[in-house]
């Protein structure tokens, strides 16, 4: 049984765009990605998923219960960390844990402190003296801190430094081993290919594909990069299967799917001084594909 499951999910702003015919399944257990840059309509999905705004049409469910009409059952299951974090200025860190605790009914003190510890959290201080990635730091221990079975975490890395970002992606992979479901949305590439099974990319409000990231890995695109010393050795170039072709100087570069004796007998024709073929990231992937789909 899918974790989260939407079918057609559309919200609209009278005339300025939401999303529209949003379809996705999330297994449970599986940690999925949703990518797309700034403004493409993540937060808007999350946000509709979580009953904070009430979608426009389609329909969504989390643990097969309605997002809308049974919004309050989910969230005592779901952890959320979203992208802009905001709490009572003047409440001390450990107060506004506690209350979250009370919240949930599941005091766990030494839970508590265990996280706090791990992301290097002072208590005592109060919320309106914490900076952006301690207000984060916070959101992440309070989204944890009931064991929750979904985690939906909304740019969650935003404003935390390198060490505290690797200690989120550890104690990720660790609730994964758990069993617990992650929907992680991000604009940072890598983030995703590190720590996700699948992933959605979304356009403009709109859901382009859904993609296991073995698979995106796997393709046979190479992005090949070559140099010669010859001033025109790359006057006329002409490759079945390369795209995207862009020439500075001495050197070439452009993408390929095809057969890599093709492509080396091309380029053995010409005087190359060094040539480098790579698979590319997950980011090249994305930024190859919005630029076809655009």
């Amino acid at each position: 049984m899918p974790v989260i499951k939407t079918n057609a999910l559309t919200k609209s702003y009278g005339k300025a765009r939401g999303i529209v015919d949003v379809t996705l399944t999330v297994d449970a257990g599986e940690v999925y990605g949703f990518i797309g840059p700034n403004g493409a309509g993540k937060s808007t999905t999350i946000r509709t998923l979580l009953g904070f705004l009430r979608p426009s049409g389609g329909s969504a469910s989390i643990f097969s219960m309605d997002v809308t009409a049974q919004s309050a059952e989910i969230k005592k299951r779901v952890g959320y960390v979203p992208a802009e974090v905001n709490y009572y200025d003047d409440m001390k860190v450990a107060n506004l844990l506690e209350y979250s605790q009370r919240f949930y009914g599941r005091p766990d003190a030494k839970r508590r402190d265990a996280l706090c510890e791990r992301f290097d959290l002072d208590v005592t201080r109060r919320i309106d003296d914490l900076s952006t990635g301690n207000k984060k730091k916070v959101a992440i221990v309070q989204a944890l801190l009931h064991r929750p079975e979904l985690l939906i975490l909304d740019e969650p890395t935003s404003g935390l430094d390198p060490l505290i970002q690797n200690q989120l992606f550890d104690l990720l992979s660790e609730e994964k081993k758990r069993g617990v479901t992650v929907f992680f949305s991000s604009h940072i590439l890598s983030e995703v290919q590190r720590m996700c099974d699948r992933v959605a990319i979304i356009k403009e409000g709109r859901i382009l594909r859904v993609e296991e990231i073995a698979d995106i890995r796997s393709r046979t695109h190479k992005h090949v990069r070559a140099v010669s010393d010859a001033p025109d050795a790359w006057a006329g170039f002409d490759l079945p299967g390369a795209s995207e072709i862009e020439q500075k100087g001495k050197e070439i570069a452009f993408w390929y799917a095809g057969a890599m004796g093709t492509l080396i007998k091309a380029l053995s024709d010409r005087p190359i001084g060094n040539i480098w073929i790579e698979d590319p990231s997950l980011e090249e992937i994305f930024m190859h594909d919005y630029r076809k789909e655009g």
